[in-house]
């Protein structure tokens, strides 16, 4: 990638802004799994020199490259360094469903119980196997403009698929505008009535992948209410406000200022993995869902979503298997993953956002990350 340069809020390739390339899109083959399977990237870029990767393999968001008050870019997301690692250790920053997050004891839908693949205690994570986040993706059209440039993505989901009625088809879109904005658009159909809640697992470090902890860096949540859990980190049914607990990120608040807090929803999740509800104009609204900055470079993420809430999650279970494309191990806390998403166990907890979908319904719904330096 060439040298670039920060000015005045563009970030600018070559020496003017008028030797600025367009918006484009590529392809390139990225590897060859374990299967015999064919793993492709699709390269994005705009018009300020910013480059955002995504893989057809599980929708894998494998680099955002973002710019520093320095003008150097450096890649935001979490992810392995080549394809022999994401097979080795599990996909990072990929697409999550059908349903995203946890289910109990599985669901009743139209009077008929669905028993879901389930860990022993009775919980289904992310809608059971095989995940999403682990099938090649089909290639709906690519497509770059005068401001910017993507790519969709089909996934169907047959009925039965994990346990969940119906066929299930979903679109997903990846853009990278010239705003400095990635963006992921969900859309999905269904053929029998069945539940959704897609999300993309996506781990950032402002600092860069593989640079270090994310305790330092500071975020800010628009939240009041989180959804306290049951020892399974199912959620109860209740919410609770997020008011002097460890879990107040309404101000600008470091990461790790509470992570080692000894409050039993802490002790639960082992630290961050809660989801919180977000404060809405209106439901399905597209807006600020939460910021985090990086003290020492400025990099900033502004994640807005019209889903209704946000997972945050803090990467608890890295554990150094994993291999960055720094070439550094990735640890607990080494990212922050804020999956937007509907809230967990929806199904079974009727007083929640109902997470239903019917035939002649489409589910749409969008995830921006605008990045700015601070």
């Amino acid at each position: 990638m060439k040298a670039a340069t920060y000015l005045g809020g563009l970030f600018l390739t070559g020496l003017l802004a008028g030797t600025a390339q367009a918006g484009t899109i590529k392809s390139d083959v990225y590897g060859v799994m374990k299967n015999g399977a064919t793993v492709h990237v699709f390269t994005m870029t705009n018009n300020h020199g910013m480059r955002a990767q995504v893989l057809d393999l599980g929708g894998i968001i494998c680099d955002v490259e973002a710019p520093g008050r320095d003008g150097k870019l450096a890649n935001v997301i979490l992810c392995q360094k080549d394809l022999a690692g994401i097979e080795a250790t599990g996909p990072m920053s990929a697409l999550t469903g059908r349903y995203a997050n946890r289910i109990g004891h599985g669901f009743t839908l139209d009077g008929k119980h669905y028993d879901l693949q389930a860990n022993p205690a009775g919980v289904t994570l992310h809608g059971g196997r095989p995940g999403y986040s682990t099938r090649i993706l089909t290639v709906q059209n690519t497509f770059q403009h005068a401001s910017d440039a993507g790519v969709t993505f089909r996934l169907v989901s047959p009925d039965g698929d994990q346990g969940f009625p119906g066929t299930v088809t979903i679109d997903v879109t990846y853009t990278l505008t010239d705003n400095n904005d990635f963006r992921i658009d969900y859309k999905a159909t269904t053929d029998k009535d069945t539940v959704i809640n897609l999300t993309n697992h996506t781990y950032y470090n402002l600092a860069g992948n593989g640079a270090g902890n994310v305790e330092n860096q500071v975020m800010t949540l628009m939240s009041d209410e989180i959804t306290p859990t049951d020892q399974y980190q199912v959620p109860l049914g209740t919410v609770a406000s997020v008011a002097g607990t460890p879990f107040d990120f309404r101000e600008p608040t470091p990461i790790g200022k509470n992570l080692r807090s000894s409050d039993p929803q802490m002790l639960i999740g082992r630290g961050y993995d809660h989801n919180y509800i977000l404060r809405k104009s209106k439901p399905g609204a597209l807006e600020l869902a939460a910021r985090v900055t990086d003290p020492v470079s400025g990099r900033t993420l502004e994640l807005s979503t019209t889903q209704p809430a946000v997972q945050v999650y803090s990467s608890n279970n890295l554990n150094g298997a994993a291999v960055s494309g720094a070439g550094t191990t990735l640890r607990a806390t080494d990212g922050i993953a804020l999956e937007t998403q509907h809230y967990p166990d929806s199904p079974n907890k009727p007083d929640f956002p109902t997470t239903e979908l019917k035939p002649g319904q489409t589910y749409s719904e969008t995830t921006l990350m605008h990045f700015t330096v601070k």
